[in-house]
C-alpha cells in the first residue's frame, strides 16, 4: 500500500467512524450515565467488534453475509433485537446522577460495558458489508495483504478510538449540566429512543443495497 493510498484510506476512516450510529449512540449513553473514565470501556468493546468484522472480511466470511439471504437476516434480527433492548434498558435507567460505585462493582461496570460494545458491533452485518465493499478498493494486490490488513485494521481502530471518545466525552461533560430527575429522565428516554431508531434502521438494511 502506497503512502497516498493510506492517506485516501486515512481520510475515509475519520468519515466513517464519526458517521452516526449505534456505536455513537452507546458511546454517548455510557459516557453520560457512568462519565469519560468509565464510559470510554464501552469504546474497548466496540474496537473489539470492529477487529472481527475485520478478521471475518479478511477471511471472506463477509461475502458471506452479502451473498446469503439467510446468514444476513439471522444476523441482522439480532442486532435489532438488541439494539431495542438497549433502548428499553435506557428508558428504564435510574434518572439519578452517577454514584461512586465499589471496586467490584466497577469491575462488574467494566465487563458489561465491553461486552455491549463487543456485541452492537459484532451484531451489525452493515458493517461486515461496507468493509467488505471498502476495504478492497485500497488494497495493492501486487503486495503481501496481510500487512495492509494490518495497517487498515490499525487505522480504523485509531480513529474510532478517537472518534468514540469525543463522543463519550460529549455526553459526559452533559452530566455536569444535570441537576434534577426529570431532565436525567429525559435525557434517559431520549438514548433510548435513540437505540430504538437505530434497531429500527437496521431492520431496514437489505444486503443488496
Amino acid at each position: 500500500m502506497s503512502l497516498s493510498t493510506w492517506l485516501a484510506f486515512f481520510a475515509a476512516s475519520w468519515a466513517i467512524s464519526f458517521s452516526p450510529g449505534p456505536g455513537a449512540i452507546s458511546a454517548m449513553a455510557s459516557g453520560l450515565k457512568y462519565g469519560f473514565r468509565r464510559g470510554y470501556w464501552t469504546t474497548v468493546g466496540l474496537i473489539l467488534g470492529i477487529l472481527i468484522q475485520f478478521i471475518v472480511v479478511a477471511v471472506g466470511l463477509g461475502a458471506l453475509l452479502a451473498a446469503s439471504e439467510v446468514a444476513f437476516a439471522v444476523v441482522k434480527w439480532l442486532g435489532v433485537a438488541y439494539l431495542i433492548y438497549l433502548g428499553y434498558k435506557q428508558f428504564r435507567t435510574d434518572a439519578a446522577p452517577v454514584a461512586v460505585e465499589s471496586s467490584q462493582a466497577t469491575r462488574s461496570t467494566i465487563r458489561e460495558l465491553i461486552l455491549r460494545g463487543l456485541l452492537i458491533n459484532i451484531t451489525n452485518p452493515k458493517g461486515s458489508v461496507f468493509l467488505l465493499a471498502v476495504v478492497p478498493q485500497f488494497l495493492d494486490l501486487s503486495q503481501p495483504l496481510a500487512i495492509q490488513y494490518v495497517v487498515i485494521a490499525a487505522t480504523l481502530c485509531f480513529t474510532d478510538l478517537v472518534a468514540m471518545g469525543c463522543y463519550t466525552t460529549l455526553a459526559s461533560r452533559i452530566l455536569r449540566l444535570l441537576r434534577s430527575p426529570r431532565h436525567i429522565r429525559w435525557v434517559n428516554r431520549t438514548f433510548g429512543a435513540l437505540f430504538i431508531l437505530a434497531g429500527t434502521v437496521l431492520a431496514s438494511f437489505s444486503h443488496h443495497k
